[in-house]
């Protein structure tokens, strides 16, 4: 269950990263997240992320691969996770993103991190089939 789970973060942080590197002005206007609420337009800084993403995307596919070796991966990645969920909380609770980010960050920021943080506790990665 584990290497699934990892299987689908990889796709949708390639995907992702790539949409970033290749369309930053299409990624900005249309992804369904209100991104101009968080500043104008930077293509570079855009496409800057969009190496980050698919960094990410590469070592979700490599803990996927190596599961039983992904523990170190899987804590490095949850701290990205981690911090730039933070980002997006203090954002909403500074008054700096609208409120109605509570619910459009639901499903791409919060939610994967609540998942990255319950998969690295280690009862549950060996439950799932992690060491």
């Amino acid at each position: 269950m584990l290497k699934l789970i990892y299987f689908i973060f990889c796709l949708l942080s390639l995907f992702n990263g790539a949409w970033m590197l290749f369309f930053p002005l299409s990624w900005y206007t249309d992804l369904p997240a209100a991104v101009p609420h968080t500043g104008p337009f930077n293509p570079h800084f855009v496409r800057d992320l969009g190496v980050v993403f698919l960094i990410v995307g590469l070592t979700f596919g490599w803990s996927a691969l190596n599961v039983g070796r992904s523990r170190l991966a899987h804590l490095a990645l949850t701290a990205f996770f981690t911090g730039h969920a933070l980002i997006h909380l203090t954002d909403i609770l500074a008054g700096r993103l609208p409120q109605s980010h509570w619910l459009m960050d639901l499903p791409g920021v919060f939610v994967p991190t609540l998942i990255m943080i319950i998969l690295a506790v280690p009862s549950v990665r060996r439950r799932l089939g992690g060491t």
